[in-house]
């Protein structure tokens, strides 16, 4: 058993769901060295309603940053990996924190489109930035044809490609870059809950698919509606999923009993 512990919890399918403190938890009741891939979504220290999200000052946030990531990478396998998301603003000074103890290997940008104004006196924001990391640049799961893309030069233009000898024709599909293009949620979205920082499950599923195998364990210390939980249910995953917040902890659970019965009835 990879999970011990009295925290507020609850097994839905193969995910454990636990509500409280990602930091205590964390420390407490999650073994070093049992997990495969983490995935971590903080609060970006923005202030939005109903949302811990607010530090009292930069420094104060960064120091709690500091605490949950070296407990994070305490839990993570010699030979694991980890997508860290953050807001532009707060994403450099957590870059320099992760490169001094893991091997950065893409610096990723999700886009995504505007829902309206996004700014009258500057350029709006319209991307999320995601770093891509591992604990050993030579060891470490890349499953590049789970998430191979079209590629447009060889599936839509069927050009030649001169340079091999033969020619050739272009590779109708390619590991995708590192610029993503994922919708946000929406409301009336199938997949929506009422969460001020919903991630796209399209988005998790990339990352699950390219950086873990079926069976293996997923940490989610800011699960928010349980994305995370949900997503590797369905890609038979197991996953330790940690929210603090009630509302959303008991919503999470509903939908990810919800993915658990529809795919034991699709079955």
């Amino acid at each position: 058993m990879f999970y011990q512990g009295n925290a507020t919890e609850c097994l839905v399918g193969r995910q454990r769901l636990v509500l409280g403190d990602a930091l205590s938890i964390l420390a407490e009741n999650v073994a070093d060295k049992s997990i495969d891939l983490i995935f971590a979504d903080p609060p970006y220290n923005l202030g939005k309603d109903g949302f811990h999200d607010r530090w009292p000052s930069e420094d104060a946030y960064f120091a709690w940053c500091d605490r949950w990531l070296t407990l994070c990478l305490k839990k993570l396998k010699p030979n694991g990996s980890m997508y860290l998301m953050n807001s532009t603003q707060n994403m450099a000074r957590l870059d320099l924190a992760v490169r001094n103890r893991m091997h950065i290997l893409s610096r990723i940008v999700w886009c995504y489109d505007s829902s309206g104004v996004q700014a009258r006196r500057y350029f709006g924001s319209l991307y999320e930035p995601v770093l891509f990391a591992v604990m050993n640049k030579h060891d470490y799961t890349f499953n590049a044809d789970s998430i191979r893309v079209e590629a447009r030069t060889g599936a839509q233009r069927k050009l030649i490609d001169y340079r091999k000898n033969p020619p050739a024709p272009y590779n109708t599909t390619k590991v995708p870059g590192n610029v993503w293009n994922f919708p946000r949620v929406r409301f009336r979205m199938p997949e929506y809950i009422q969460h001020p920082a919903q991630k796209p499950e399209a988005l998790l599923e990339r990352m699950i698919l390219a950086s873990s195998s079926p069976d293996e364990v997923l940490l989610d210390p800011f699960a928010g509606t349980f994305t995370t939980a949900a997503v590797a249910e369905r890609l038979g995953r197991q996953s330790i999923c940690i929210e603090i917040e009630r509302k959303y902890f008991d919503a999470g659970q509903e939908r990810v009993t919800h993915s658990v019965h529809g795919l034991a009835a699709s079955a």
